[in-house]
C-alpha cells in the first residue's frame, strides 16, 4: 500500500492584524509559502500533483478559490490543481489529512497541504457576517453561542481560576520567547514585511511574541465575554489575531526515496471528530482520545503536543480530563504568543512540531485543534 510521508514543512512568522504584512495580499503570501516549501525541499512544482488549502474567511480577497490563485502566483505549472476547504480553525491540519489520503489511496505522489489566513485584509465573519445571518431553525435546535462564551463554560466545567488561565498564558509567551531568541523554529520561512512606520523588513519571528511581560496589569484586564468580573476570558489568555500561511509537502515513501528525498515523519492517526455545538471547544478531548486508540498509544508515549490554545481554558480543560504532561505541551509556546491566523494555523502548528521533535530528538507528534460548532481535529505522526 502506498504509506504517505512528509518530507517538508514551512510557515511564514505569524503577524499581528494591521502587523507586517498589513499590504501585503493574502493570495501573494500564500504563494510565497508555498514557493518556499518547494525551495526547501527540492521537488520541482511539476511533480505536486495537487495542493489542498485551509482557508477559514473565503469571501474578498481570500475567495475565489484562494488556494488556486497561490498556485498561479507561486509560478506552479497551470496543470496543478488546488482546492480550498473550510474545517474553520482546524482547516489546514484537514488538509494535511486529505493531502495523506490522496497519497495513501494512490491518486498521487505528491501533494501539497497549505493553509491561509490574512485576517487584517479579510476579517472574521466576513463570508457570513454574524451569528445573527445563520439559519434560524438552528438556534432552534442548539444554543449557538460565541467561542468566547464557550471557554468561559469550559473553564466552569473544569474547574479553572483566572489565575490558572492568566498564569499559562504567561507561560506561553515564555516559551515562545525563549524559543525564537535561541533560533529553534527552524519551521519559520523569513517573510518580507512592513515595519512600523512602513519601511521593508525581513520578518524571521512572531510578532505577537510578549518578551517583557507585567503580570499585574494582565491580571487587571477585564474579561471579555462577562463584563461582570464573573468570567476569565481576557485579551491576554486568548489567541491572538493574526496572518499567516504555511504548507506541507507530503508524498508517497516509496516514490520519493527513489526521487532522492528524505522522508521526515509518517502518520500514526488522523481524526476528525463532531462534539457539543454549544460547549464546542472540548471536541479536543475526544478526538485525542481517538487518535491515541487508532495508533495503539498512550498520551505518556508522545514526546511532543501542540494543542491549538484558542484559549487557555481549552488547553487546561483537556490537559485535566486526559491528566497531561504539560511539560510536553506546547513547548514552544502557542497560539497566545504566535498568533492564531485561523486557516493557516493547522499547517503551521504541523510545521512547528516536525521541528521540535528533530531539535529534541523525540519520535512522536501529537497536535489536535479545537474547531467551532463543535468539532476537532487531531494528527499523530512518527519521526523517521
Amino acid at each position: 500500500m502506498p504509506q504517505p510521508v512528509i518530507l517538508e514543512a514551512v510557515r511564514t512568522p505569524f503577524a499581528r492584524q494591521d502587523g507586517f504584512y498589513r499590504e501585503i495580499r493574502p493570495d501573494s503570501l500564500l504563494a510565497h509559502a508555498l514557493k518556499g516549501l518547494t525551495e526547501r525541499s527540492g521537488i520541482e512544482p511539476s511533480k505536486v500533483e495537487d495542493v489542498v488549502t485551509g482557508c477559514v474567511s473565503q469571501a474578498g480577497e481570500q475567495g475565489a478559490n484562494i488556494g488556486r490563485l497561490g498556485v498561479l502566483l507561486a509560478g506552479f505549472p497551470v496543470e496543478v490543481p488546488a482546492v480550498s476547504l473550510n474545517r474553520m480553525c482546524g482547516s489546514s491540519q484537514q488538509a494535511v489529512h486529505f493531502a495523506a489520503q490522496e497519497v495513501a489511496g494512490g491518486d498521487v505522489d505528491y501533494a501539497i497541504a497549505a493553509g491561509i489566513e490574512h485576517m487584517t485584509r479579510a476579517p472574521m465573519f466576513s463570508d457570513v457576517g454574524d451569528l445573527s445571518r445563520m439559519n434560524p431553525e438552528l438556534f432552534q435546535k442548539f444554543e449557538l453561542i460565541h467561542q468566547g462564551e464557550s471557554a468561559e463554560r469550559m473553564a466552569e466545567k473544569w474547574g479553572l481560576s483566572r489565575k490558572d488561565v492568566d498564569e499559562y498564558s504567561m507561560e506561553s509567551h515564555r516559551r515562545a520567547a525563549r524559543a525564537a531568541k535561541e533560533g529553534w523554529n527552524s519551521e519559520i520561512l523569513p517573510t518580507e514585511g512592513l515595519d512600523a512606520e512602513g519601511k521593508p523588513i525581513t520578518v524571521e519571528q512572531d510578532q505577537g511574541i510578549r518578551f517583557e511581560l507585567n503580570p499585574e496589569k494582565i491580571a487587571s484586564l477585564n474579561t471579555v465575554f462577562r463584563p461582570d468580573g464573573n468570567g476569565v476570558v481576557t485579551a491576554a489568555n486568548s489567541s491572538q489575531i493574526s496572518d499567516g500561511a504555511s504548507a506541507v509537502l507530503v508524498g508517497e515513501r516509496e516514490r520519493a526515496e527513489a526521487d532522492g528525498f528524505k522522508p521526515r515523519a509518517v502518520f500514526r492517526a488522523r481524526v476528525a471528530v463532531g462534539d457539543d455545538p454549544t460547549l464546542q471547544l472540548a471536541g479536543v478531548i475526544p478526538a485525542t482520545q481517538k487518535a491515541l486508540k487508532k495508533a495503539g498509544l498512550t498520551l505518556d508515549d508522545i514526546d511532543w503536543i501542540e494543542i491549538n490554545e484558542a484559549f487557555a481554558s481549552v488547553v487546561l480543560s483537556w490537559a485535566k480530563e486526559l491528566g497531561a504532561d504539560l511539560e510536553k505541551v506546547n513547548p514552544w509556546g502557542g497560539a497566545i504568543a504566535h498568533g492564531h491566523p485561523l486557516g493557516a494555523t493547522g499547517a503551521g502548528l504541523m510545521s512547528k512540531m516536525l521541528a521540535g521533535l528533530e531539535k529534541t530528538g523525540g519520535t512522536l507528534g501529537l497536535q489536535t485543534m479545537c474547531i467551532g460548532h463543535g468539532q476537532a481535529t487531531c494528527t499523530i505522526i512518527e519521526r523517521i
